[in-house]
């Protein structure tokens, strides 16, 4: 269940860009039409919000810093960085995220982190490199770098906060968690974007994909109902259900789904490295998929009862660390 949401989120995210672009040729700001993908999918969901309006009380600062990193951090740092370096290299240092949830996980969490993810995430990030083709457009801008790399630790909030308190008692509710935070990232948005200045005229028209005439309106409902509602929704439930470093892995496929579609819908290119690429991506993330999300002992290494500490140990690595829930 949790890959399948897993590859549904990725499938979802994938497809915003085969969505967005005609828009942005039609005349719409690439910041505009992210404004209009955040600030939609909150309205659509203004009515879970206000049935999770205990949140608010309850779990402030996860929402904010939901709204904050997983949605408008990703999104500005992203849009910033390919302002000034190659849109390859961008999408290649922002999913160099999965690498450092895997490092939070083994140094700020203290938990151990299975071989077959860290395989993962290396296989992940080599096919993403022949996927964006990162050798046709190296640029070293040490801002854009820098910008590439907030959104990557952004993309990393994503995850961990995805999976804050998924295993509690008094867990927070994912679904209120992404509506407050698509609308805490629409307000943070709107600063940015000034959607005052955006020409809503486009909105009405027609936009060219691939030589077909598909109504802008159609487009928008598509990137906020699918490519955002629906992404985030699925998205969230696979991280509580796989770990964030399994999910992870999984959402490089986004760039895979984004390149193919682009060739299916737009008529992009798909060179041969790219195949290739998108293979190993595929690769790494059964690889990944395969590992369990492990505990933190239950009783300290070193002291207490050495027979019931190996008992222990070698009960949860026939177990795989896998946790009852």
């Amino acid at each position: 269940m949790g890959l399948g949401l897993a590859l549904v989120s990725a499938l979802a995210f994938g497809g915003s860009g085969v969505a967005a672009k005609p828009l942005i040729e039609a005349g719409l700001d690439p910041l505009h039409v992210v404004w209009l993908r955040v600030t939609g999918a909150g309205l659509v969901l203004l009515p879970v919000a206000w049935r999770h309006r205990a949140l608010v009380t309850r779990r402030p600062a996860l929402l904010a810093g939901f709204g904050l990193l997983a949605v408008a951090g990703v999104q500005a740092c992203y849009f910033a960085a390919i302002s000034r370096i190659p849109v390859g290299v961008a999408l290649l240092v922002e999913y160099l995220a999965p690498a450092l949830v895997l490092g939070w996980v083994r140094f700020v969490q203290r938990r151990p982190v299975s071989r077959s993810a860290a395989v993962g995430v290396v296989l992940a990030v080599a096919g993403l490199a022949c996927v964006v083709q990162v050798w046709s457009g190296l640029s070293f801008d040490a801002l854009g770098l820098l910008l590439a790399l907030g959104a990557a630790c952004c993309q990393v909030g994503y995850f961990v906060l995805s999976d804050h308190g998924g295993n509690d008692d008094d867990a927070a509710d994912p679904v209120g968690v992404i509506a407050y935070g698509l609308l805490v990232g629409a307000v943070l948005l709107t600063a940015v974007a000034r959607p005052w200045d955006m020409d809503w005229a486009v909105l009405s028209t027609n936009a060219d994909m691939n030589g077909a005439a598909v109504p802008a309106a159609l487009l928008l409902a598509w990137i906020v109902l699918v490519a955002t509602v629906a992404a985030y929704l699925t998205g969230v439930l696979s991280v509580r259900r796989l770990s964030p470093q399994v999910a992870g892995v999984v959402a490089c496929l986004e760039a895979v789904i984004a390149t193919v579609l682009a060739w299916v819908l737009l008529g992009e290119h798909l060179a041969a490295p790219q195949m290739v690429g998108g293979a190993v991506v595929l690769i790494g993330a059964f690889v990944a998929q395969r590992s369990t999300p492990k505990e933190a002992p239950a009783v300290p290494v070193a002291g207490g009862d050495g027979g019931r500490s190996r008992e222990a140990d070698a009960e949860r690595e026939l177990s795989g660390g896998v946790s009852p829930a």
